[in-house]
Order: C-alpha cells, then structure tokens, then sequence
C-alpha cells in the first residue's frame, strides 16, 4: 500500500467524489465555448430576436464579468452546502420514505420528467415567495441577455432551500445522486436558452419545450412579461398553469428596480438586506413577518400608497397575475 492511499480513502469519504455530482463542473469547458462562439457572432452580426435597442452590444464586459464571477461564487459553495447540508438532509428523507428504486433508462425518464415539474413548482415560488425572491433576483439583475447570464447564480440558493423542493423524488425511493444528475442536465440545458443569437425554433419544438424565445419572455421586466415562463425543460407546465406568455414584442431585460452594481457580493446580498430592513421596520410581528412569505411586491395594509404612487415598502417587482 503506497504511502498516500491513507489519505487518499480519507479524502473521498469526507469529501463526495461521486460522479453525478461533477457533471455540471466536468461541461463547464462546453458552456465557455459556446460563450466565446456567441460573443464572437454577436460581434459580427445583427442578433436575431427582436430588441429593445439594436445598438446596445449583446456583452458588456462589466456585466459578463459580474455574471462570472457570481457563477463561481454558487459553484465553490454548492460544493461545501451539499457535503453539510443537502446530502445529510436528504439522505434523512430517504430514510423515512419508500424502498430505493432501480434506476432503469425508464426510471431516469421519469425521474427527469419529476424534475422538471418540481423545477416549474421551485422557479413560480422563487418569484412569488419573497424569501425564495432574495435569492433568484441575482439571476434576474443583469440587462444584458447572453449565454453568461446564465452563470449568474446566488452561492446562498442552498441556505434559502431550493434543493427542498426536490425531497419528494428522494422520498419516493430515486437516490438522491440521480436527482442531482437529472437536476444538473435540467440545469445544463438552461444554459443555452439564454440567448439572443436565435430568434424561435420549429413550431412543436416551441409548443413543448423551454426555448430561448420563452426564456427571454421570462427575462423580460415588460409589465405584460413578468413572471411568467418558468418552465426548466419543458415548457408544458406554464401552459398547463396559465403562466404561459409567447414573445409578442422586444424584451426590456433585467429588474423592475435594477441593482446599479456588478459587485457579485453585493448582487448576492442585496435583495436579503433589503427583506432584512422591511422585517426590522416598526409594526406588528405578524405583517413583519410576511414580508418572508408574501409576494415581492406585496405592500403592508397601512402603507399602501396612494393611487398612481409607489409604496416605499418593497417597491412594486411583480405583475397582478394571479398565482
């Protein structure tokens, strides 16, 4: 025995080594290139979609910069949060559920297809749950529209919970290594969605899944595109649950009240500082609290501004769409 198969051994068993955990990391060069192949024909011609400003370039090096740095923020500490806190969390629920499942090619499309739907239920609440808002509004803070946009991630997506989301697959009886992998490729064709550089796909391609003409809708901060299309894959959940919207008119991308900063901490933070200030204002506990579970734009009753004005509490983020 070598001298360095101690360490070796304890190494990976402190630290998960298990394929489906790395496949995100083990693609990152793919997604890189097809940056660097974007970045190169947007240069060289018009984008395809329609836009809001033709003249305005599709990367901003500042923007891009800050979307980067925001995606190795999430990746390092997805890293630690799933060794401390997601495993063990769901290595309990599987112990309280039903009798692991053999994974089958049938079994791995269903499983994805459970993803995808849980994905739908994780992404309508990270827009109409305040709590969930504070960390998905970093995904949804740039003005630009670009495959890096797709990098900018919260690294305390884990503290907020959206890995809860899916506990019922591992209750179920699916491994959690395998939900992680159908999560991890639901997330890897993501990816590609955020772009400008394709205008719409074949008609029944459209009609079933998340394309990039659906994504860019769900980008949008036009009063008639937000919060809607928050489908992963497939794009049959919001038109199954109303939350459907085509591409009708250019997007204005980014929020209703932009962040003026590329700092990737500050982008972190910034919406929970805010929950925090709205949480320690004077008032009843109870309307306090709401402000963690209610909607973004949701305003205390006794400071409702008058008709035509902005409430100062939580300006107003969300359409009057029905959840």
């Amino acid at each position: 025995m070598s001298s360095t198969q101690p360490v070796w051994e304890a190494l990976t068993q402190g630290l998960s080594m298990d394929w489906r955990e790395w496949v995100l990391p083990a693609i990152s060069p793919l997604f890189f290139g097809a940056m660097a192949i974007e970045a190169w024909l947007a240069r060289r011609r018009p984008a395809p979609a329609p836009r809001t400003d033709p003249q305005r370039p599709i990367y901003e090096r500042q923007d891009t910069w800050a979307s980067l740095w925001l995606g190795a923020q999430y990746s390092a500490l997805e890293v630690l949060w799933l060794q401390v806190l997601i495993w063990p969390a769901m290595a309990w629920v599987a112990a309280q559920g039903l009798p692991r499942l053999e994974m089958t090619p049938l079994a791995f499309v269903a499983l994805y297809l459970g993803v995808d739907a849980l994905y739908y239920a994780f992404h309508r609440a990270s827009h109409r749950i305040r709590w969930f808002w504070c960390a998905h509004a970093v995904h949804h803070a740039s003005e630009h529209m670009n495959l890096s946009t797709a990098m900018r991630q919260s690294a305390l997506y884990a503290l907020a919970g959206h890995w809860a989301f899916y506990l019922p697959l591992v209750w179920l009886g699916f491994d959690a290594r395998w939900v992680w992998l159908a999560l991890s490729l639901n997330l890897a064709y993501q990816f590609f969605v955020h772009t400008q550089m394709i205008h719409r796909l074949h008609p029944w391609v459209e009609a079933i899944f998340n394309t990039p003409s659906h994504h860019r809708v769900h980008h949008g901060r036009n009063p008639g595109y937000i919060d809607c299309n928050y489908g992963g894959t497939f794009i049959v959940f919001d038109r199954l649950f109303g939350s459907f919207v085509p591409e009708t008119e250019p997007v204005d991308y980014g929020l209703v009240h932009p962040v003026r900063s590329v700092n990737p901490v500050w982008l972190t933070v910034h919406d929970w500082v805010a929950l925090a200030r709205d949480v320690a204002r004077p008032g009843p506990w109870f309307e306090r609290l709401k402000h963690i579970w209610a909607p973004p734009e949701w305003t205390r009753a006794s400071e409702v501004a008058p008709q035509g004005q902005q409430a100062r509490d939580n300006p107003r983020h969300a359409s009057e769409r029905p959840v």
